[in-house]
């Protein structure tokens, strides 16, 4: 099967890789029109830039660009694994099983490809750096911690009569907690 695929940043239709659009800051962070975190062809970028570093497998792929993305964005395994299969179609990238899992490590031919596009590669990893930051705001463990907080309170206030001592106690660990966040 022959593809064809454009690793520019001019393509002008929605392709299987996302959409070329604009970028929109929302409250959960990088956000593009139409739904993607990335423009056409950016994440098969991401996805041969991180393989350049070191030889990865397909989860550990998803997981660095969660990381990269500051948490704003995880591609699901239904976007990781066709693009490394295109990867390694194309011959930008070669796959060695590795006990029932592949490895994939890249080609002469990938770090040209990259090497070519090293300041589109490098804005891409800015924009992810960005989200990164905006998206720590509601960062999954931030946002844990706080539910735990809240929880903790309603259950401590909807039981029993709080004695003077336990108001106090209660009062004393929020206003220590709001100080420890602060100076964060």
């Amino acid at each position: 099967m022959h593809r064809h695929f454009h690793w520019g940043r001019h393509a002008h239709h929605r392709g299987h890789f996302g959409a070329h659009g604009h970028h929109d800051r929302g409250h959960h962070g990088w956000r593009r029109r139409g739904g993607r975190f990335f423009d056409h062809g950016d994440l098969k970028f991401v996805v041969l830039k991180l393989i350049a570093e070191r030889p990865r497998h397909g989860y550990e792929l998803i997981k660095a660009i969660e990381e990269q993305a500051g948490g704003a964005y995880s591609p699901s395994p239904g976007v990781i694994y066709p693009t490394l299969t295109l990867l390694e179609e194309t011959g930008l990238v070669t796959a060695q099983a590795e006990g029932g899992k592949k490895l994939y490590t890249v080609t002469a031919e990938g770090e040209a490809q990259l090497a070519e596009a090293e300041g589109q590669v490098a804005g891409i990893f800015q924009r992810m750096a960005e989200a990164a930051m905006a998206s720590a705001m509601f960062s999954p463990q931030i946002l844990r911690a706080r539910e735990n907080l809240k929880t903790a309170l309603k259950l401590k206030l909807t039981g029993s009569a709080l004695t003077k001592e336990q108001i106090a106690a209660i009062c004393d660990a929020l206003d220590a907690a709001a100080a420890a966040v602060e100076r964060a």
